[in-house]
């Protein structure tokens, strides 16, 4: 008898047809993924975020909305209407840091290195000469008040400059790394969610009237060092005050953008409260040291920096007068970030020149 042959290749075709399915199954999958992954880290338009995030009418396209937390920690690195603001504030706290490691260094301190911007040194023949006959402050600005910074200016801080503390300064330039710092975190992470949302623009509000206070220490500690009630009077009112503001701005009702004008006068209201320590401070040593004209005029600038900013934040110019034209560059919030950073580095000057004053033995009171 004839034995009969199973057929083998009906099995073959059988896993064959299996694997084709399963791959193409698997193929639709990851392409499901990919058009899901896609979609969640698609840029949107300001008509198609939600209510909530609805801040800025003027700035009409290249929003992260919602995406997942790992594409928002990469979005860092990508290009969104959110991308200048968070950079524009990394950078500046990444300027502070360093100041800060400056600070700590003895072989370099602080003073050495900002002061090198009023005073360059050069081993040329021309500024030797230029050395010999006056001091280059003198040369170009022979009305200036840089003339009035002796020497050795805050170039050339002696040793014995440790005899004044310094946790002020550093209670200064820790606000300014917070406020910097918690402004990146809420540029970046807010769009994760609406809870992050409220959450991470709460800190950065906070991070601002916190930096205020801190920028007040310094320079009240320093010039009221002979006056130590007046110096706490001033501290534990902007303090005060500060911590008011905090607990004002905390509401979640104030994080909308219908109380961007409350916010930026509330700001400013506590910034210029500082005028009239300020003015205190002249009256007390104006003709006693040349120096504190000088400090005057950082703080005025920073003032006006400050001011400016506040007007670009709260106009929003100049992506009012072109909706669309400055999602990525040059819109008010990214003006107003650099203005900011630049009022904080001209108090730094002001401080600088205020401890070097102190720190000259200048600080011995009056009976």
């Amino acid at each position: 008898m004839k034995q009969r042959t199973k057929p083998t290749s009906s099995k073959a075709d059988e896993h064959g047809i299996l694997f084709t399915e399963l791959t193409r199954t698997s193929t639709t999958t990851t392409t499901i993924k990919i058009t899901e992954n896609d979609e969640k880290n698609k840029l949107l338009s300001f008509d198609s975020l939600p209510d909530y995030m609805q801040d800025n009418e003027f700035i009409r396209d290249h929003y992260r909305c919602e995406w997942p937390l790992k594409h928002v920690v990469l979005s860092v690195f990508s290009v969104h209407n959110e991308t200048l603001n968070i950079w524009t504030h990394l950078i500046g706290f990444m300027i502070f840091l360093w100041l800060t490691a400056m600070s700590l260094t003895k072989k370099a301190p602080v003073e050495n290195l900002v002061g090198s911007f009023f005073r360059p040194e050069s081993d040329g023949p021309s500024m030797t000469m230029m050395s010999n006959k006056t001091d280059g402050s003198d040369s170009f600005f022979p009305n200036s008040y840089l003339r009035h910074i002796p020497k050795p200016s805050i170039l050339h801080v002696n040793e014995d400059s440790d005899v004044i503390p310094k946790w002020p300064w550093f209670v200064f330039l820790g606000g300014a790394m917070c406020c910097l710092i918690c402004s990146s975190l809420a540029h970046l992470f807010a769009c994760h969610s609406r809870r992050f949302y409220l959450f991470f623009w709460r800190l950065d509000y906070s991070g601002i009237s916190l930096m205020i206070i801190c920028s007040f220490f310094a320079p009240i500690y320093y010039a009221f060092s002979c006056h130590p009630y007046w110096r706490l009077i001033y501290l534990v009112s902007i303090t005060g005050f500060g911590g008011l503001a905090i607990f004002t701005l905390l509401a979640p009702g104030l994080s909308s953008g219908r109380f961007r004008s409350f916010r930026a006068n509330l700001f400013l209201t506590m910034g210029f409260s500082g005028v009239i320590p300020a003015a205190h401070a002249v009256i007390l040593y104006w003709d006693k040291n040349p120096q504190i004209p000088v400090a005057l005029g950082f703080e005025v600038v920073m003032g006006l920096f400050y001011a400016a900013g506040a007007g670009f934040y709260m106009s929003r110019i100049p992506e009012r007068w072109r909706p669309g034209a400055f999602d990525i560059v040059g819109h008010s919030h990214q003006i107003f970030h650099v203005f900011v950073v630049a009022a904080a580095l001209a108090h730094s000057g002001a401080t600088l020149v205020i401890m070097e004053w102190r720190s000259r033995g200048l600080q011995i009171c009056d009976g």
